[in-house]
């Protein structure tokens, strides 16, 4: 179980991604967006060089999940939203 809220954990989420894993995905021409946060769970999404790159699921797990578990919460589920699926996050897990 969460100790916070959505609300209280998506600037604290949004700060990590900009400050710390956006400047990362930059130097190889990538990008991620903070999409929603429901039930503890952080939906974003890879954009820019990592849409269809074959390591985008080692960065997802390997510096967008490790950076913001070890930051905030080890218990946070970070989620990649496929292009196409920003308004359909409850269908994706």
């Amino acid at each position: 179980m969460m100790p916070f809220s959505d609300e209280d954990l998506k600037p604290a989420v949004g700060s990590i991604i900009k400050s710390r894993i956006a400047p990362m995905l930059a130097k190889d021409g990538g990008a991620i967006v903070l999409l929603d946060i429901i039930d503890g769970k952080v939906y974003v999404q890879l954009q820019g060089a990592c849409v269809g790159c074959s390591a985008s699921g080692s960065t997802l797990k390997f510096i967008v999940e490790k950076e913001l578990k070890a930051a905030i919460h080890p218990e946070l589920k970070i989620i990649n939203v496929p292009q196409g699926m920003e308004d359909k996050l409850q269908e994706i897990e």
